[in-house]
């Protein structure tokens, strides 16, 4: 029975390459849904032998690892050089949505609590 390796709901093109790659250098053979029309189903990579799933699981721990500490020694590099988003940064680029954005939110949380009054009538 065919063994899911990875969900990509949510998942970069980049990170999904590297994967792709990954199996392809060890020899791993597998293959790959593609996400539904109506994004019902993500897609996702899976591996059909199980003796070669449990070593791509192995591959793939010692991979998140590794791309987890890249990305967060890449986040913080742009932190730390001013390069991330922060609120007013977003703001300063575009404030009518940052501004609409939060009235959304905040209209959102007034019905959600208001709601017992609205529908008592009072």
């Amino acid at each position: 029975m065919p063994i899911q390796l990875l969900n990509l709901r949510h998942v970069p093109d980049e990170e999904a390459d590297e994967v792709r790659a990954l199996l392809d250098r060890h020899g791993i053979v597998h293959y790959e849904t593609r996400p539904s029309r109506w994004g019902i189903s993500a897609g996702a990579i899976w591996v059909a032998d199980p003796v070669q799933a449990d070593r791509a699981r192995g591959l793939m721990i010692g991979y998140q690892a590794e791309r987890g500490a890249r990305v967060r020694a890449e986040y913080e590099a742009a932190r730390a050089a001013g390069q991330t988003d922060t609120l007013w940064r977003s703001l300063r680029r575009a404030p009518l949505r940052v501004v609409g954005m939060l009235a959304g939110a905040l209209a959102l949380v007034a019905l959600s609590l208001l709601w017992p009054l609205l529908l008592r009538g009072g």
